[in-house]
């Protein structure tokens, strides 16, 4: 029996369907299965149980890369596919089953969009893969000790960054004896984290330092995660670490951090266009400190 997962580019987008996907897969327990997505989120699938085949492909001028994935997949038959992208190529391939996952604005949370296409009664969690070697690692760079406050200053575009002065100052509020800095790779990534790097002495700089597998064995060794609206983000909540997402022009009531202790906090203003310098430093620290009470840690 094959399966066949289409699914997003973006790292956010994929830890988002992890939970979906970690079901079916549980539910289909000699399964083949096959992950096609694009190379900034195929991290995350690469310690996945039961995988077979990770495809990555990236995109092409006049959609040339359906046609390229179509013709690694066309010689299979397909038990169930399951498209998190809504193409296509879902029904140019042969499969007994199909799940059409789409896109676009709509109600509610968009784990809970998934849990309904895939016909769940209660929608799944997002979740992790890692190895002992991601542990291992993982254990290196941040041994047992005293708590560690994860932060995430960089997002894919401006209007979802808080500024990082906020950063700086929301650390030294929670007053944690050990911050990692968390960040994807490439300067860019860099550039967006230095200041809060510089500016907070003795900070564990992992910026563009690490796989998807170690990156979320890390985020699982932190007391708590504070960061922009990014695909680590929505790692640091499916790895069950306690998390807080900060949202501004991007939409929190669809894509706000999906696990058992994540929390999100809105900068005032109208949805989607509210500027994440609204978005105060008591504010985020009066959330942190009561998602810290909660789970205990303070």
């Amino acid at each position: 029996m094959r399966i066949l997962f289409i699914v997003s580019s973006r790292l956010g987008d994929a830890v988002i369907a992890s939970g979906a996907i970690d079901r079916i897969r549980k539910a289909h327990a000699n399964a083949r299965l096959t992950v096609a997505c694009g190379a900034a989120s195929a991290g995350l699938f690469s310690r996945m149980p039961s995988l077979e085949r990770l495809i990555v492909f990236e995109k092409l001028a006049f959609d040339r890369h359906w046609l390229s994935l179509w013709s690694r997949l066309v010689r299979d038959h397909w038990h169930l596919i399951v498209d998190f992208r809504g193409s296509f190529l879902s029904f140019a391939l042969r499969a007994q089953h199909r799940i059409i996952v789409y896109g676009g604005r709509r109600s509610g949370r968009r784990y809970e969009q998934i849990g309904e296409a895939c016909g769940f009664d209660s929608a799944p969690l997002p979740v992790v893969w890692t190895d002992t070697a991601d542990q291992a690692r993982a254990e290196n760079l941040l041994p047992a000790g005293a708590a560690v406050l994860g932060l995430g200053p960089t997002a894919n575009w401006e209007g979802k960054i808080w500024p990082s002065e906020y950063f700086v100052g929301l650390a030294k509020r929670l007053d944690f004896q050990r911050i990692a800095i968390f960040g994807g790779p490439g300067e860019i990534e860099h550039s967006r984290a230095m200041p809060v790097i510089k500016n907070l002495p003795g900070a564990i700089d992992l910026v563009g330092q690490l796989s998807i597998p170690e990156a979320a064995a890390c985020l699982e060794r932190c007391a708590m995660f504070v960061g922009n609206d990014s695909g680590l983000m929505h790692l640091a909540a499916a790895a069950g670490v306690p998390t807080l997402g900060l949202f501004g022009r991007s939409r929190a009531a669809e894509y706000a951090p999906a696990g058992r202790l994540a929390r999100s906090v809105v900068a005032p203003g109208p949805p989607g266009e509210a500027p994440m310098e609204g978005l105060t430093v008591d504010e985020v620290a009066a959330a942190a400190e009561e998602l810290l009470h909660h789970t205990g840690h303070v």
